[in-house]
């Protein structure tokens, strides 16, 4: 096992991406494909393929950690939860090891990933509790403890896409009443906070809103830059997200209290959030006292593939 390098595969729903690092965390190699959506033996043919030539490249087998889109149950060790639905029920681990040759490989939530690749080297690592959360499509969080992943007995260390909208209002909850969580649950701070919350928000704001849709007519870029230009409703819109999002935030950090807050996704590349986030969330924190950096990720799209290659430093420490 060459261990002067570490793999990092990221797993995401239209690309797989592979990445090299050696010991200091310096990227030595890298490469994207796109996924295969629908075919598990096809997911393991694109991952075992991208080993390969990333091996060829460090010079023999090395440590690999895999980000998936779920978790690995502690009970079945097969994979669950996983929106790329094909994933759940099959061990990834195993499969991957016999095609491999060798059975170093950990497999971790894309969420918690993030996190660990912002506290281990990001934005986010001078800090000891770095709370990393992700607001693009959907909204998922990831919670480090001295460069650690704090996963939890029930692996639902930092889920926080799936609880309750914090303080929500009765005028939001008549307004939201017909939007479902794909959990099952309404009022999940996922359907608010996530990118796809603006747009939809919006949606209702301008008549547009189909409770079938998928997709919004108007995206998250769009939204922007009518809110930037004065826009009256584009302007509402924001400012709910952002006091939605603020309730999320100061909700949670009045339990463990984080040292640095680390937001990755596209609604990050949102520059007013780090303008008003701060003092919104003093108005919802216990004792209206709030210095938390909230900060962007540094390594944006990339951290969830260098977060799984720290995973087996991670490990092994």
């Amino acid at each position: 096992m060459n261990s002067q390098f570490t793999l990092g595969v990221d797993l995401g729903g239209t690309k797989t991406e592979i990445i090299a690092l050696d010991t200091s965390g310096k990227e030595r190699y890298r490469k994207r494909t796109a996924t295969v959506k629908g075919s598990y033996p096809d997911t393991i043919k694109t991952i075992s393929s991208l080993v390969f030539a990333a091996q060829e490249q460090t010079g023999g087998s090395c440590p690999l950690g895999i980000a998936i889109p779920g978790t690995v149950s502690l009970k079945t060790g097969v994979i669950k939860n996983a929106n790329s639905w094909w994933l759940n029920g099959h061990d990834l681990k195993a499969d991957l090891a016999a095609v491999l040759g060798h059975d170093e490989i950990y497999l971790e939530n894309d969420a918690n990933c993030f996190a660990l690749s912002e506290a281990v080297d990001g934005a986010g690592k001078d800090g000891d509790m770095v709370w990393g959360i992700i607001l693009g499509t959907g909204s998922g969080s990831g919670l480090i403890h001295n460069k650690k992943i704090w996963r939890g007995r029930n692996l639902l260390g930092g889920e926080w896409g799936h609880n309750s909208l914090p303080w929500i209002t009765s005028e939001e909850a008549a307004a939201w009443t017909d939007v479902k969580c794909f959990c099952g649950q309404k009022n999940c701070i996922e359907t608010f906070v996530s990118g796809t919350g603006l747009e939809r928000d919006y949606a209702k704001r301008t008549d547009s809103f189909d409770p079938e849709a998928m997709v919004y007519p108007h995206n998250s870029e769009y939204i922007i830059e009518k809110m930037r230009e004065g826009d009256a409703t584009a302007k509402a819109s924001f400012a709910a997200y952002v006091s939605r999002l603020a309730r999320s935030i100061a909700n949670y950090a009045n339990f463990f209290d984080p040292d640095v807050i680390v937001l990755g996704g596209g609604m990050s590349n949102i520059d007013e959030l780090y303008e008003l986030l701060p003092e919104k969330i003093k108005e919802y924190i216990f004792g209206g006292e709030f210095d938390t950096p909230v900060v962007k990720a540094l390594y944006g799209g990339s951290s969830g593939v260098r977060g799984a290659a720290w995973l087996p430093a991670m490990h092994r420490s």
